[in-house]
Protein backbone atom coordinates (compact mmCIF):
# COMPACT_ATOMS: atom_id res chain seq x y z
CA UNK A 1 0.00 0.00 0.00
CA UNK A 2 1.20 3.52 -0.82
CA UNK A 3 2.34 5.85 1.95
CA UNK A 4 -0.03 8.78 1.35
CA UNK A 5 -3.07 9.77 -0.68
CA UNK A 6 -4.05 13.44 -0.85
CA UNK A 7 -7.80 13.41 -1.48
CA UNK A 8 -9.96 15.87 -3.40
CA UNK A 9 -7.28 18.51 -3.95
CA UNK A 10 -7.67 21.30 -6.49
CA UNK A 11 -4.50 20.58 -8.44
CA UNK A 12 -2.67 23.51 -10.02
CA UNK A 13 0.03 21.44 -11.65
CA UNK A 14 2.61 24.11 -12.47
CA UNK A 15 2.19 24.03 -16.25
CA UNK A 16 -0.24 26.95 -16.41
CA UNK A 17 -3.11 24.60 -17.32
CA UNK A 18 -6.49 25.05 -15.60
CA UNK A 19 -6.89 23.54 -12.14
CA UNK A 20 -8.53 20.15 -11.79
CA UNK A 21 -9.76 18.06 -8.87
CA UNK A 22 -7.92 14.86 -8.09
CA UNK A 23 -6.59 12.32 -5.64
CA UNK A 24 -2.78 12.34 -5.64
CA UNK A 25 -0.90 9.29 -4.37
CA UNK A 26 2.62 9.59 -2.97
CA UNK A 27 5.05 6.77 -2.25
CA UNK A 28 8.82 6.54 -1.91
CA UNK A 29 9.20 10.28 -2.30
CA UNK A 30 7.46 10.33 -5.69
CA UNK A 31 4.01 11.01 -7.11
CA UNK A 32 2.93 7.54 -8.19
CA UNK A 33 -0.67 8.16 -9.23
CA UNK A 34 -3.05 11.02 -10.05
CA UNK A 35 -6.74 10.13 -10.29
CA UNK A 36 -8.71 13.04 -11.73
CA UNK A 37 -12.22 13.71 -10.43
CA UNK A 38 -11.90 10.64 -8.28
CA UNK A 39 -14.94 11.35 -6.13
CA UNK A 40 -17.24 11.81 -9.13
CA UNK A 41 -15.87 9.13 -11.43
CA UNK A 42 -17.47 6.16 -9.72
CA UNK A 43 -14.24 4.17 -9.96
CA UNK A 44 -12.50 2.68 -6.98
CA UNK A 45 -10.54 5.41 -5.25
CA UNK A 46 -6.86 4.93 -4.41
CA UNK A 47 -5.94 3.99 -0.85
CA UNK A 48 -2.83 4.49 1.24
CA UNK A 49 -1.49 4.05 4.74
CA UNK A 50 -2.34 7.69 5.38
CA UNK A 51 -5.09 9.82 3.88
CA UNK A 52 -5.10 13.63 3.87
CA UNK A 53 -8.38 15.39 3.16
CA UNK A 54 -7.48 18.33 0.90
CA UNK A 55 -11.01 19.46 0.13
CA UNK A 56 -10.88 23.25 -0.24
CA UNK A 57 -7.10 23.31 -0.67
CA UNK A 58 -4.97 23.89 -3.74
CA UNK A 59 -2.18 21.36 -4.37
CA UNK A 60 0.81 22.74 -6.29
CA UNK A 61 4.45 21.85 -6.82
CA UNK A 62 6.73 23.19 -4.11
CA UNK A 63 7.88 26.72 -4.80
CA UNK A 64 11.41 27.38 -6.08
CA UNK A 65 13.13 30.50 -4.74
CA UNK A 66 15.38 31.53 -7.61
CA UNK A 67 17.31 34.09 -5.55
CA UNK A 68 18.00 33.21 -1.92
CA UNK A 69 20.61 34.21 0.65
CA UNK A 70 20.32 31.18 2.93
CA UNK A 71 23.91 30.00 2.40
CA UNK A 72 24.64 29.80 6.14
CA UNK A 73 21.06 29.87 7.46
CA UNK A 74 20.45 26.41 6.01
CA UNK A 75 23.34 25.08 8.10
CA UNK A 76 22.72 26.95 11.34
CA UNK A 77 18.90 26.91 11.46
CA UNK A 78 17.38 23.42 11.10
CA UNK A 79 13.89 24.93 11.47
CA UNK A 80 14.24 27.47 8.62
CA UNK A 81 10.52 28.26 8.76
CA UNK A 82 11.25 31.53 7.00
CA UNK A 83 11.21 29.56 3.76
CA UNK A 84 9.58 26.23 4.61
CA UNK A 85 6.40 27.90 5.88
CA UNK A 86 6.07 29.77 2.56
CA UNK A 87 5.91 26.51 0.63
CA UNK A 88 9.47 26.84 -0.65
CA UNK A 89 10.98 23.41 -1.29
CA UNK A 90 14.11 24.55 -3.19
CA UNK A 91 16.32 27.62 -2.88
CA UNK A 92 19.04 28.78 -5.29
CA UNK A 93 21.95 30.13 -3.24
CA UNK A 94 25.47 31.38 -4.01
CA UNK A 95 23.95 34.62 -5.30
CA UNK A 96 25.35 38.03 -6.25
CA UNK A 97 28.87 36.79 -6.79
CA UNK A 98 29.79 36.24 -3.12
CA UNK A 99 29.49 33.04 -1.14
CA UNK A 100 31.56 30.48 0.72
CA UNK A 101 32.92 28.11 -1.95
CA UNK A 102 35.34 27.75 -3.59
CA UNK A 103 37.68 29.32 -1.02
CA UNK A 104 40.98 28.88 0.73
CA UNK A 105 41.75 29.90 4.31
CA UNK A 106 42.50 33.50 3.30
CA UNK A 107 39.47 34.15 1.13
CA UNK A 108 37.07 32.37 3.47
CA UNK A 109 37.82 34.92 6.19
CA UNK A 110 37.57 37.80 3.72
CA UNK A 111 34.24 36.65 2.33
CA UNK A 112 32.80 36.04 5.80
CA UNK A 113 33.61 39.65 6.69
CA UNK A 114 32.44 41.09 3.36
CA UNK A 115 28.95 39.57 3.53
CA UNK A 116 28.40 39.34 7.27
CA UNK A 117 25.44 41.66 6.71
CA UNK A 118 23.84 39.06 4.42
CA UNK A 119 24.49 35.91 6.40
CA UNK A 120 26.17 36.74 9.72
CA UNK A 121 29.78 35.90 10.36
CA UNK A 122 29.06 32.26 11.17
CA UNK A 123 30.89 32.01 14.51
CA UNK A 124 28.58 29.13 15.41
CA UNK A 125 29.54 27.06 12.38
CA UNK A 126 32.42 24.74 11.55
CA UNK A 127 33.54 25.81 8.07
CA UNK A 128 34.82 22.34 7.23
CA UNK A 129 34.65 22.77 3.45
CA UNK A 130 36.67 24.64 0.84
CA UNK A 131 35.45 23.39 -2.56
CA UNK A 132 31.98 23.62 -4.08
CA UNK A 133 31.59 19.86 -3.85
CA UNK A 134 32.50 19.84 -0.16
CA UNK A 135 29.95 22.59 0.54
CA UNK A 136 27.23 20.61 -1.28
CA UNK A 137 28.23 17.51 0.68
CA UNK A 138 27.75 19.53 3.86
CA UNK A 139 24.22 20.41 2.76
CA UNK A 140 23.58 16.73 2.10
CA UNK A 141 23.83 15.98 5.80
CA UNK A 142 20.26 17.27 6.05
CA UNK A 143 18.69 20.71 5.71
CA UNK A 144 15.16 22.10 5.94
CA UNK A 145 14.62 22.61 2.19
CA UNK A 146 16.55 21.67 -0.94
CA UNK A 147 19.28 23.95 -2.28
CA UNK A 148 21.01 24.48 -5.60
CA UNK A 149 24.26 26.44 -5.81
CA UNK A 150 25.66 29.09 -8.15
CA UNK A 151 29.43 29.52 -8.28
CA UNK A 152 30.10 33.09 -7.05
CA UNK A 153 32.28 34.95 -9.54
CA UNK A 154 33.47 37.50 -6.97
CA UNK A 155 34.65 34.74 -4.65
CA UNK A 156 36.42 33.04 -7.57
CA UNK A 157 38.12 36.33 -8.47
CA UNK A 158 39.20 36.90 -4.86
CA UNK A 159 40.74 33.43 -4.84
CA UNK A 160 42.58 33.78 -8.17
CA UNK A 161 43.31 37.53 -8.37
CA UNK A 162 42.57 39.12 -5.00
CA UNK A 163 40.48 42.19 -4.23
CA UNK A 164 42.39 44.61 -6.47
CA UNK A 165 40.91 46.61 -9.33
CA UNK A 166 42.94 45.25 -12.21
CA UNK A 167 42.67 42.85 -15.10
CA UNK A 168 43.76 39.26 -14.46
CA UNK A 169 46.89 37.84 -15.98
CA UNK A 170 46.50 34.99 -18.44
CA UNK A 171 47.47 32.58 -15.67
CA UNK A 172 44.91 34.06 -13.28
CA UNK A 173 42.14 33.96 -15.89
CA UNK A 174 43.01 30.34 -16.59
CA UNK A 175 42.72 29.55 -12.90
CA UNK A 176 39.33 31.26 -12.69
CA UNK A 177 38.08 29.21 -15.63
CA UNK A 178 39.31 26.00 -13.98
CA UNK A 179 37.62 26.92 -10.69
CA UNK A 180 34.34 27.52 -12.50
CA UNK A 181 34.64 24.25 -14.40
CA UNK A 182 35.45 22.34 -11.21
CA UNK A 183 32.45 23.85 -9.44
CA UNK A 184 30.14 22.87 -12.28
CA UNK A 185 31.58 19.36 -12.36
CA UNK A 186 30.92 19.13 -8.61
CA UNK A 187 27.25 20.03 -9.05
CA UNK A 188 26.77 23.81 -9.26
CA UNK A 189 24.00 24.94 -11.62
CA UNK A 190 25.70 28.05 -12.95
CA UNK A 191 27.63 31.21 -12.16
CA UNK A 192 26.52 34.35 -10.31
CA UNK A 193 28.04 37.83 -10.27
CA UNK A 194 27.67 40.90 -8.10
CA UNK A 195 28.80 43.64 -10.43
CA UNK A 196 28.18 46.42 -7.92
CA UNK A 197 30.06 44.47 -5.21
CA UNK A 198 33.81 44.09 -4.83
CA UNK A 199 35.76 42.29 -6.13
CA UNK A 200 33.36 41.01 -8.80
CA UNK A 201 32.69 44.52 -10.09
CA UNK A 202 36.31 44.83 -11.23
CA UNK A 203 35.77 42.24 -13.97
CA UNK A 204 35.49 43.61 -17.49
CA UNK A 205 33.19 42.11 -20.11
CA UNK A 206 35.93 40.09 -21.79
CA UNK A 207 36.72 38.32 -18.51
CA UNK A 208 33.05 37.60 -17.79
CA UNK A 209 32.55 36.32 -21.33
CA UNK A 210 35.36 33.81 -20.91
CA UNK A 211 33.83 32.51 -17.68
CA UNK A 212 30.40 32.33 -19.30
CA UNK A 213 31.83 30.21 -22.12
CA UNK A 214 32.84 27.67 -19.50
CA UNK A 215 29.37 27.79 -17.95
CA UNK A 216 27.74 27.29 -21.34
CA UNK A 217 29.90 24.25 -22.08
CA UNK A 218 28.44 22.54 -19.00
CA UNK A 219 24.84 23.52 -19.69
CA UNK A 220 24.67 25.99 -16.80
CA UNK A 221 23.42 29.58 -16.71
CA UNK A 222 24.78 32.98 -15.76
CA UNK A 223 22.95 34.95 -13.07
CA UNK A 224 24.31 38.50 -12.75
CA UNK A 225 23.46 41.23 -10.32
CA UNK A 226 24.50 43.62 -13.05
CA UNK A 227 26.34 46.92 -12.92
CA UNK A 228 23.42 49.27 -12.29
CA UNK A 229 19.78 49.20 -11.29
CA UNK A 230 19.74 53.00 -11.31
CA UNK A 231 21.22 55.61 -13.64
CA UNK A 232 22.71 53.05 -16.03
CA UNK A 233 20.13 50.28 -15.66
CA UNK A 234 19.16 49.78 -19.31
CA UNK A 235 22.77 49.89 -20.43
CA UNK A 236 23.64 47.32 -17.75
CA UNK A 237 20.88 44.97 -18.89
CA UNK A 238 21.99 45.41 -22.50
CA UNK A 239 25.57 44.59 -21.49
CA UNK A 240 24.53 41.31 -19.87
CA UNK A 241 22.44 40.26 -22.85
CA UNK A 242 25.29 41.00 -25.27
CA UNK A 243 28.06 39.24 -23.38
CA UNK A 244 26.04 36.07 -22.74
CA UNK A 245 25.02 35.91 -26.37
CA UNK A 246 28.68 36.26 -27.33
CA UNK A 247 29.48 33.39 -24.95
CA UNK A 248 26.52 31.26 -26.02
CA UNK A 249 25.38 31.10 -22.40
CA UNK A 250 21.88 31.12 -20.91
CA UNK A 251 21.12 34.29 -18.93
CA UNK A 252 18.99 34.67 -15.81
CA UNK A 253 18.61 38.27 -14.63
CA UNK A 254 18.64 38.48 -10.84
CA UNK A 255 16.02 40.65 -9.07
CA UNK A 256 15.19 42.35 -12.36
CA UNK A 257 14.03 45.79 -11.30
CA UNK A 258 14.12 49.37 -12.54
CA UNK A 259 14.73 51.48 -9.43
CA UNK A 260 15.38 55.06 -8.32
CA UNK A 261 13.63 58.18 -9.61
CA UNK A 262 15.46 58.05 -12.95
CA UNK A 263 13.66 54.80 -13.83
CA UNK A 264 10.08 55.53 -12.79
CA UNK A 265 7.78 54.18 -15.50
CA UNK A 266 10.63 52.73 -17.58
CA UNK A 267 9.87 49.02 -17.23
CA UNK A 268 8.46 48.92 -20.80
CA UNK A 269 11.90 49.87 -22.13
CA UNK A 270 13.49 46.94 -20.30
CA UNK A 271 10.84 44.52 -21.52
CA UNK A 272 11.23 45.73 -25.12
CA UNK A 273 14.98 45.09 -24.86
CA UNK A 274 14.36 41.55 -23.61
CA UNK A 275 11.65 40.84 -26.19
CA UNK A 276 13.98 41.84 -29.01
CA UNK A 277 16.70 39.51 -27.74
CA UNK A 278 14.26 36.65 -27.15
CA UNK A 279 12.84 37.02 -30.64
CA UNK A 280 16.40 36.75 -31.96
CA UNK A 281 16.93 33.44 -30.16
CA UNK A 282 18.46 34.49 -26.83
CA UNK A 283 17.91 32.20 -23.82
CA UNK A 284 16.84 34.62 -21.08
CA UNK A 285 14.83 34.40 -17.87
CA UNK A 286 14.54 36.66 -14.83
CA UNK A 287 13.29 36.74 -11.26
CA UNK A 288 11.64 39.42 -9.12
CA UNK A 289 10.31 39.88 -5.61
CA UNK A 290 6.83 41.44 -5.22
CA UNK A 291 7.85 44.53 -3.23
CA UNK A 292 9.18 47.98 -4.07
CA UNK A 293 12.08 48.44 -1.58
CA UNK A 294 15.40 46.71 -2.13
CA UNK A 295 17.75 45.36 0.50
CA UNK A 296 21.52 45.09 0.75
CA UNK A 297 24.36 46.16 3.04
CA UNK A 298 25.23 49.75 3.86
CA UNK A 299 28.80 49.07 2.73
CA UNK A 300 27.52 48.09 -0.72
CA UNK A 301 26.77 51.76 -1.41
CA UNK A 302 30.45 52.74 -1.18
CA UNK A 303 32.31 53.61 -4.39
CA UNK A 304 34.26 50.66 -5.71
CA UNK A 305 37.63 52.31 -5.20
CA UNK A 306 36.86 52.59 -1.46
CA UNK A 307 36.55 48.82 -1.15
CA UNK A 308 39.51 47.83 -3.30
CA UNK A 309 41.76 45.42 -1.45
CA UNK A 310 38.98 43.86 0.61
CA UNK A 311 37.04 44.61 3.80
CA UNK A 312 40.09 45.49 5.89
CA UNK A 313 41.18 48.09 3.35
CA UNK A 314 37.66 49.55 3.18
CA UNK A 315 37.66 50.00 6.96
CA UNK A 316 41.12 51.57 6.86
CA UNK A 317 39.95 54.14 4.27
CA UNK A 318 36.84 54.94 6.31
CA UNK A 319 38.97 55.74 9.35
CA UNK A 320 41.19 58.13 7.40
CA UNK A 321 39.46 61.56 7.56
CA UNK A 322 40.60 62.77 4.15
CA UNK A 323 39.63 59.54 2.38
CA UNK A 324 36.34 59.37 4.26
CA UNK A 325 35.49 62.84 2.95
CA UNK A 326 36.20 61.68 -0.60
CA UNK A 327 33.84 58.75 -0.03
CA UNK A 328 31.14 61.13 1.21
CA UNK A 329 31.55 63.34 -1.85
CA UNK A 330 31.16 60.36 -4.19
CA UNK A 331 28.09 59.14 -2.33
CA UNK A 332 26.27 62.43 -1.88
CA UNK A 333 27.37 64.47 -4.89
CA UNK A 334 28.72 62.34 -7.73
CA UNK A 335 26.65 59.19 -7.27
CA UNK A 336 28.86 56.18 -6.50
CA UNK A 337 28.87 53.05 -8.61
CA UNK A 338 27.93 51.16 -5.44
CA UNK A 339 24.75 53.27 -5.31
CA UNK A 340 24.04 52.61 -9.00
CA UNK A 341 25.30 56.00 -10.18
CA UNK A 342 22.63 57.90 -8.24
CA UNK A 343 23.55 60.38 -5.45
CA UNK A 344 22.44 58.74 -2.22
CA UNK A 345 19.15 59.92 -0.70
CA UNK A 346 19.56 59.24 3.01
CA UNK A 347 15.82 59.43 3.62
CA UNK A 348 15.45 56.24 1.54
CA UNK A 349 18.11 54.26 3.46
CA UNK A 350 16.60 52.42 6.43
CA UNK A 351 18.84 50.38 8.75
CA UNK A 352 17.37 46.87 8.97
CA UNK A 353 20.05 45.18 11.04
CA UNK A 354 23.38 45.58 12.83
CA UNK A 355 25.77 43.05 14.29
CA UNK A 356 26.64 45.08 17.41
CA UNK A 357 23.94 45.32 20.11
CA UNK A 358 25.30 48.76 21.00
CA UNK A 359 23.91 50.09 17.70
CA UNK A 360 20.41 48.60 17.98
CA UNK A 361 18.81 52.04 18.36
CA UNK A 362 19.47 52.74 14.67
CA UNK A 363 17.44 49.73 13.44
CA UNK A 364 14.08 50.58 11.87
CA UNK A 365 15.00 54.21 11.22
CA UNK A 366 16.37 55.87 8.12
CA UNK A 367 19.79 57.45 8.15
CA UNK A 368 18.07 60.81 7.72
CA UNK A 369 15.86 60.22 10.77
CA UNK A 370 18.73 59.10 12.99
CA UNK A 371 20.97 61.96 11.91
CA UNK A 372 18.21 64.51 12.54
CA UNK A 373 17.63 63.10 16.01
CA UNK A 374 21.34 63.53 16.73
CA UNK A 375 21.61 66.96 15.03
CA UNK A 376 24.42 65.76 12.78
CA UNK A 377 24.89 65.34 9.02
CA UNK A 378 23.61 62.05 7.57
CA UNK A 379 27.09 60.99 6.48
CA UNK A 380 28.32 61.26 10.07
CA UNK A 381 25.64 58.77 11.11
CA UNK A 382 26.32 56.42 8.21
CA UNK A 383 30.07 56.61 8.76
CA UNK A 384 29.70 55.79 12.46
CA UNK A 385 27.61 52.71 11.63
CA UNK A 386 30.03 51.45 9.01
CA UNK A 387 33.09 51.80 11.24
CA UNK A 388 31.67 50.73 14.60
CA UNK A 389 29.80 47.75 13.10
CA UNK A 390 32.73 46.85 10.85
CA UNK A 391 30.70 46.98 7.60
CA UNK A 392 27.96 44.89 9.21
CA UNK A 393 24.77 47.00 8.84
CA UNK A 394 22.06 45.86 6.45
CA UNK A 395 19.62 48.29 4.87
CA UNK A 396 16.28 48.61 3.17
CA UNK A 397 16.49 50.92 0.17
CA UNK A 398 13.13 52.54 -0.58
CA UNK A 399 13.73 53.29 -4.25
CA UNK A 400 11.29 51.08 -6.21
CA UNK A 401 8.15 51.74 -8.26
CA UNK A 402 4.98 49.64 -8.09
CA UNK A 403 4.11 50.04 -11.78
CA UNK A 404 7.54 48.66 -12.73
CA UNK A 405 7.12 45.73 -10.34
CA UNK A 406 3.75 44.75 -11.83
CA UNK A 407 4.79 45.06 -15.46
CA UNK A 408 7.94 43.00 -15.04
CA UNK A 409 6.16 40.20 -13.16
CA UNK A 410 3.76 39.83 -16.09
CA UNK A 411 6.56 39.08 -18.56
CA UNK A 412 6.64 35.66 -20.17
CA UNK A 413 10.09 34.70 -18.78
CA UNK A 414 9.43 35.85 -15.22
CA UNK A 415 10.08 33.66 -12.17
CA UNK A 416 9.91 34.35 -8.42
CA UNK A 417 12.83 35.04 -6.13
CA UNK A 418 12.81 36.42 -2.60
CA UNK A 419 16.33 37.91 -2.45
CA UNK A 420 15.64 37.40 1.24
CA UNK A 421 18.31 38.48 3.71
CA UNK A 422 17.53 36.70 6.98
CA UNK A 423 19.94 38.73 9.12
CA UNK A 424 19.07 41.74 11.23
CA UNK A 425 16.37 42.72 13.69
CA UNK A 426 14.06 44.05 10.96
CA UNK A 427 14.87 42.29 7.69
CA UNK A 428 12.96 42.94 4.50
CA UNK A 429 9.57 41.17 4.74
CA UNK A 430 10.26 39.46 1.41
CA UNK A 431 12.45 36.96 3.29
CA UNK A 432 9.39 35.57 5.08
CA UNK A 433 6.62 36.59 2.69
CA UNK A 434 7.50 36.59 -1.02
CA UNK A 435 5.57 33.51 -2.16
CA UNK A 436 2.33 33.95 -0.18
CA UNK A 437 2.48 37.65 -1.11
CA UNK A 438 2.43 36.70 -4.79
CA UNK A 439 -0.57 34.43 -4.21
CA UNK A 440 -2.51 36.64 -1.83
CA UNK A 441 -1.75 40.15 -3.06
CA UNK A 442 -0.96 39.88 -6.77
CA UNK A 443 -3.25 36.94 -7.65
CA UNK A 444 -6.28 37.10 -5.36
CA UNK A 445 -6.48 40.80 -4.50
CA UNK A 446 -5.09 42.57 -7.58
CA UNK A 447 -5.52 39.98 -10.35
CA UNK A 448 -2.17 40.86 -11.88
CA UNK A 449 -1.63 37.13 -12.55
CA UNK A 450 -4.01 34.19 -12.63
CA UNK A 451 -3.46 31.51 -10.02
CA UNK A 452 -2.36 28.96 -12.62
CA UNK A 453 0.05 31.36 -14.29
CA UNK A 454 1.53 32.53 -11.00
CA UNK A 455 2.14 28.97 -9.81
CA UNK A 456 3.90 28.17 -13.11
CA UNK A 457 6.25 31.11 -12.53
CA UNK A 458 7.09 29.80 -9.07
CA UNK A 459 7.52 26.12 -10.02
CA UNK A 460 7.89 24.64 -13.50
CA UNK A 461 9.51 27.67 -15.08
CA UNK A 462 12.33 27.81 -12.49
CA UNK A 463 12.72 24.02 -12.74
CA UNK A 464 13.19 24.37 -16.49
CA UNK A 465 15.88 27.02 -16.02
CA UNK A 466 17.64 24.75 -13.50
CA UNK A 467 17.30 21.76 -15.88
CA UNK A 468 15.61 19.65 -13.23
CA UNK A 469 13.94 16.73 -15.00
CA UNK A 470 11.62 15.60 -12.21
CA UNK A 471 10.63 18.70 -10.23
CA UNK A 472 8.37 21.69 -10.67
CA UNK A 473 5.23 19.90 -11.89
CA UNK A 474 2.53 17.72 -10.31
CA UNK A 475 3.04 14.71 -12.55
CA UNK A 476 3.29 10.97 -12.08
CA UNK A 477 6.90 9.94 -11.53
CA UNK A 478 7.96 13.39 -10.34
CA UNK A 479 9.33 14.08 -6.88
CA UNK A 480 6.70 14.74 -4.24
CA UNK A 481 7.86 18.27 -3.42
CA UNK A 482 4.40 19.73 -2.84
CA UNK A 483 2.57 22.59 -1.15
CA UNK A 484 -1.09 22.72 -0.12
CA UNK A 485 -2.60 26.17 0.42
CA UNK A 486 -5.98 27.82 0.75
CA UNK A 487 -6.26 30.10 -2.27
CA UNK A 488 -9.00 32.11 -0.54
CA UNK A 489 -6.91 33.02 2.50
CA UNK A 490 -3.20 32.56 1.71
CA UNK A 491 -1.30 35.71 2.62
CA UNK A 492 2.06 36.94 3.80
CA UNK A 493 2.10 37.59 7.54
CA UNK A 494 5.36 39.51 7.32
CA UNK A 495 5.22 43.29 7.17
CA UNK A 496 7.83 46.03 7.39
CA UNK A 497 6.83 46.51 11.03
CA UNK A 498 6.83 42.76 11.87
CA UNK A 499 8.97 41.14 9.16
CA UNK A 500 9.49 37.75 10.83
CA UNK A 501 5.77 36.88 10.97
CA UNK A 502 4.97 33.61 9.20
CA UNK A 503 2.35 33.38 6.45
CA UNK A 504 -1.22 32.16 6.77
CA UNK A 505 -3.17 29.73 4.61
CA UNK A 506 -0.35 27.22 3.93
CA UNK A 507 -1.11 24.19 6.13
CA UNK A 508 1.06 21.53 4.47
CA UNK A 509 4.43 21.38 2.70
CA UNK A 510 6.13 18.15 1.63
CA UNK A 511 9.65 17.45 0.41
CA UNK A 512 10.29 14.00 -1.06
CA UNK A 513 6.86 13.03 0.26
CA UNK A 514 7.72 13.92 3.86
CA UNK A 515 5.88 16.64 5.76
CA UNK A 516 8.12 19.56 6.66
CA UNK A 517 5.04 21.69 7.45
CA UNK A 518 2.02 19.78 8.81
CA UNK A 519 -1.19 21.43 9.93
CA UNK A 520 0.60 24.77 9.80
CA UNK A 521 3.46 23.73 12.09
CA UNK A 522 7.09 22.93 11.34
CA UNK A 523 7.97 19.28 11.88
CA UNK A 524 11.46 18.04 12.77
CA UNK A 525 11.96 16.58 9.27
CA UNK A 526 15.16 17.60 7.46
CA UNK A 527 14.33 16.31 3.98
CA UNK A 528 16.33 18.90 2.05
CA UNK A 529 19.52 18.07 0.19
CA UNK A 530 21.83 19.66 -2.36
CA UNK A 531 20.28 19.58 -5.83
CA UNK A 532 23.13 19.15 -8.24
CA UNK A 533 23.25 20.16 -11.89
CA UNK A 534 22.17 17.45 -14.27
CA UNK A 535 25.48 16.14 -15.68
CA UNK A 536 26.37 17.12 -19.23
CA UNK A 537 29.65 16.73 -21.04
CA UNK A 538 31.81 19.84 -21.36
CA UNK A 539 33.08 20.77 -24.74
Amino acid sequence: MAELVIRDADVVDGTGAPAYRADVVVDGGRIVSIVREAAASGCQRPTATRELDADGLTLAPGFIDMHAHSDLALLRDPDHSAKAAQGVTLEVIGQDGLSYAPVDDRTLGEVRTAITGWNGYGDDLDFDWRSVGEYLDRLDRGIAVNAAYLIPQGTVRALAVGWEDREPTATELGRMKRLVAEGLEQGAVGLSSGLTYTPGMYAKDAELTELCRVVASYGGYYCPHHRSYGAGALEAYREMVALTREAGCALHLAHATMNFGVNKGRAPELLALLDEALADGADISLDTYPYTPGSTTLAALLPSWASEGGPAEALRRLTDPETAERIRHHLEVLGSDGCHGVPVEWETIEISGVTSPDLAQYVGRTIAESSAARSEPPWTTAHRLLVQDRLGPTILQHVGHEENVRLIMRHAVHTGGSDGILQGAKPHPRAYGTFPHYLGRYVRELGVLSLEECVARLTSRPATRLRLPDRGTVREGFRADLVLFDAATVAAGSTFEAPRTLPTGIPHVLIDGRFVIEDGRRTDVLAGRAVRRTPTAAG
